[in-house]
């Protein structure tokens, strides 16, 4: 049985530690999404610095939660188009079978 007892974590998101508690078995998956949180704050703020704008982290965060959501919103409409995709492929599928299996008879 996987252990799910809460622990502390410690993970560095744009140079600054936040202590979060987690599940033992849940541990890796948090470290991968600080990463990648970390990553994308990072993106934002080279992006801004480039333009000669310092954005304070604050608003970097916001900015990669949008950011970070709004590709979570498109990737779910990916899923549900492929879904449908899937299911139409499925009724031609069947469809075809049906045909097949008439004209052997």
């Amino acid at each position: 049985m996987a252990d799910s007892t809460p622990n502390t974590l410690a993970v560095s998101i744009l140079d600054r530690e936040y202590r979060i508690n987690c599940p033992a078995d849940s541990q890796a998956e948090l470290i991968q999404a600080a990463k990648f949180l970390d990553d994308k704050m990072r993106e934002i703020r080279q992006a801004s610095s480039n333009s000669g704008k310092v954005l304070g982290a604050d608003r970097i965060a916001v900015i990669a939660a949008l950011n970070i959501a709004h590709q979570l919103q498109e990737n779910e409409r990916n899923q549900a188009q492929a879904a449908e995709d899937l299911r139409r492929l499925d009724e031609r599928l069947d469809e075809t079978l049906q045909q097949d299996m008439q004209l052997e008879l």
